[in-house]
């Protein structure tokens, strides 16, 4: 069980596997008023970041789920690396239809929506996890701007511009689905340049290492197109949020 390979290539070098910078990731983990003890289930936990900083800083427990077997073991490494592997554990296995033994009091899935079929299914799982009164966030994409035509939707790696809401809309969906907005943390242009174009570096790397590998017409394509595909359309048009909600 795995990812994609090209992903394990491309995004090797992350340390969040989202728009969102550890700045950010600090704001929302004060904004949510994290105290020690509590639980924290994040689903598509990628390279543990969230969890093991929260640990860190908030004294939190903690479990991630992800299908990357090399992100699971960055996140394994990154507990050891800041004195927290006795507070979190990270399981290397698919997030789909994963209901925590022990409830807790914030479940998370920070981008990885398609696990539960969209946002509706996503919170309808994490909502089996959640203890009275806590607190589900979900990490979703929709347009800065709404795009003028498919074509630029498609640019910016979306099947078609109704895959997102704008913000307003997106917020509005939220409520008609039975919960309450309590937070939010939006991602800014920079984010998205530390998440986009990180990856090139990490790809040049890669391919100066590994030029006979059947991926390398692949990671050398996406390198020589993805600068321009990046700053002509996901730059200005997608934002990405994390966003906070209680259900009622």
């Amino acid at each position: 069980m795995d990812i994609p390979r090209i992903f394990n290539i491309t995004e090797s070098a992350h340390r969040i596997h989202n728009p969102i910078t550890p700045e950010k990731l600090a704001t929302l983990g004060a904004a949510l008023r994290l105290e020690s003890g509590f639980r924290v289930l994040d689903l598509g936990s990628g390279s543990g970041e969230m969890l093991c900083t929260w640990a860190r800083d908030h004294g939190i427990t903690g479990t991630g789920i992800d299908m990357s077997r090399l992100f699971t073991e960055q996140a394994k490494r990154r507990a050891e690396e800041l004195g927290v592997a006795d507070r979190v554990k990270f399981i290397h296995g698919d997030a789909a239809g994963y209901v925590s033994d022990e409830k807790v009091n914030v479940a998370a899935c920070g981008g990885a929506t398609w696990i539960a079929g969209g946002v509706a299914g996503t919170i309808e799982l994490l909502a089996q996890s959640l203890r009275p009164g806590g607190i589900i966030l979900i990490g979703e994409p929709y347009w800065r701007q709404l795009p003028p035509a498919e074509e630029v939707a498609r640019g910016c790696l979306a099947g078609s511009i109704s895959d997102f809401f704008i913000l307003p809309d997106l917020l509005t969906s939220f409520d008609q689905l039975g919960c309450d907005v309590v937070e939010m943390v939006l991602a800014d242009q920079n984010g998205w340049d530390r998440y986009e174009a990180a990856k090139w570096l990490t790809m040049r790397r890669w391919l100066e290492a590994n030029p006979d590998d059947e991926l390398a017409k692949e990671v050398r394509e996406q390198l020589t197109s993805e600068p321009r595909r990046y700053a002509t359309f996901t730059r200005e048009y997608l934002g990405w949020g994390v966003f906070a909600l209680m259900p009622r």
